[in-house]
């Protein structure tokens, strides 16, 4: 079952992030994972939420796949870079088979 990468992002070193970018497109598109939102802008239209810096949603073919992509060497490499670059909340959500007919 599809799965969602949801990535919320703080910003501390924006060119250091660049180049973690970089790192991390190439492992998401080494295990088949697919951008779905990646920046852009946020708008709260309800509730408590707090606007994030940065969202970013993954979108890969099950929770398998997104936790071998975020385990992956090519991956790690990536967060090591980050480390000072940006604070990040990561989870993973499953989808479901047929949205339409989940409704």
């Amino acid at each position: 079952m599809t799965a969602y990468l949801i990535v919320e992002a703080k910003l501390s070193d924006p060119a250091c992030y660049e180049k973690y970018k970089e790192l991390a497109q190439e492992a998401i598109k080494r295990h088949q994972g697919r951008y779905l939102v990646c920046g852009g802008a946020v708008e709260v239209l309800e509730g408590e939420w707090t606007k994030p810096e940065r969202l970013v949603v993954v979108e890969f073919d099950s929770i398998a796949q997104a936790k071998t992509f975020y385990n992956s060497p090519e991956y790690l490499a990536a967060r090591t870079l980050r480390k000072d670059a940006a604070s990040m909340n990561i989870l993973v959500v499953e989808g479901v088979p047929q949205l339409s007919e989940s409704i």
